[in-house]
């Protein structure tokens, strides 16, 4: 069985507060990409050991004794989704430490794919605390992520296309939020508006990633390289999806997102890039 595992853009990103255990709350709209990994799952019988493996071009910075697909597998028999035991090979094509949920959403496939029948939220809480908030985001395609515990689905799911770069910085979820000192505003409401494009796009070009700063002072290229992304011609907004350090433009046609893609590889050689659409 082969599966497709999609990477996620944050859209917005917003840092609340932090919470008495440690993690921040966070708000964020995203959209899933058609960018993918591919799993070739398998069930092994008459064995009581996983044999998981990675392979592709980003495979070599997975951790392979500790890794979202072990922890997924070892959480859903902990708590009696499956009992069988499967060998799982992953062809790495989304860059990892760069903001784009590679892992999550590795694990997040596995848990769709194998559970039988909708998941209690006991459990669903139980498994997320194995693998991390972010595993809730790979339940929909577009969503608005409210708080750490509660994503709503968007209905109306809008066209776009992304120009994607990673400049192949390695950026640590928790040592970037660890720099975290300024906090945006909880919003209690969602704006039901954003149904219509138009407004869905000027929302997202006011809107920021309150991320993107920290890892920009650190990084200088960074905030150069969102600039010129932003300067292409039919680029509506640029900007680092979630932890960095992968950066994005957002396009509403695939020619503007090609056109950009040549332009910019000619400027930066060593950083790796493609175009994606949303899903």
């Amino acid at each position: 069985m082969v599966l497709k595992s999609y990477a996620k853009i944050n859209l917005t990103l917003s840092v609340n507060k932090r919470l008495k255990c440690g993690l921040h709350n966070i708000q964020s709209i995203y959209c899933l990409i058609d960018l993918h990994d591919k799993i070739f799952l398998k069930k092994i019988k008459n064995k009581n050991f996983d044999k998981v493996s990675f392979t592709g071009p980003f495979s070599k910075d997975v951790n392979k004794s500790n890794n979202s697909v072990k922890k997924v597998l070892n959480a859903m028999r902990k708590n009696k989704i499956i009992n069988d035991y499967y060998a799982v090979k992953v062809v790495k094509k989304i860059p990892v430490f760069a903001g784009l949920g590679g892992g999550t959403s590795n694990a997040a496939t596995l848990l769709k794919q194998l559970t039988k029948k909708d998941l209690n939220k006991k459990i669903l809480s139980k498994i997320i605390k194995e693998i991390g908030s972010d595993l809730r985001l790979f339940f929909y395609n577009q969503g608005y992520q409210k708080n750490l515990r509660s994503v709503i689905h968007l209905k109306k799911k809008h066209k776009f296309h992304f120009l994607l770069i990673f400049p192949k910085i390695k950026s640590s979820t928790k040592s970037v939020f660890a720099k975290v000192k300024n906090y945006s505003k909880l919003k209690k409401t969602f704006n039901k508006n954003l149904a219509v494009r138009k407004n869905f796009i000027e929302f997202l070009i006011n809107s920021k990633n309150d991320l993107q700063s920290i890892v920009e002072k650190k990084h200088k290229i960074l905030g150069k390289l969102i600039s010129n992304i932003h300067e292409i011609k039919g680029c509506h907004f640029s900007r680092m999806t979630g932890s960095g350090s992968a950066c994005y433009g957002l396009f509403l046609n695939k020619n503007s997102s090609l056109v950009a893609l040549k332009k910019l590889r000619r400027k930066y050689p060593k950083f790796w890039f493609s175009i994606a659409k949303s899903i």
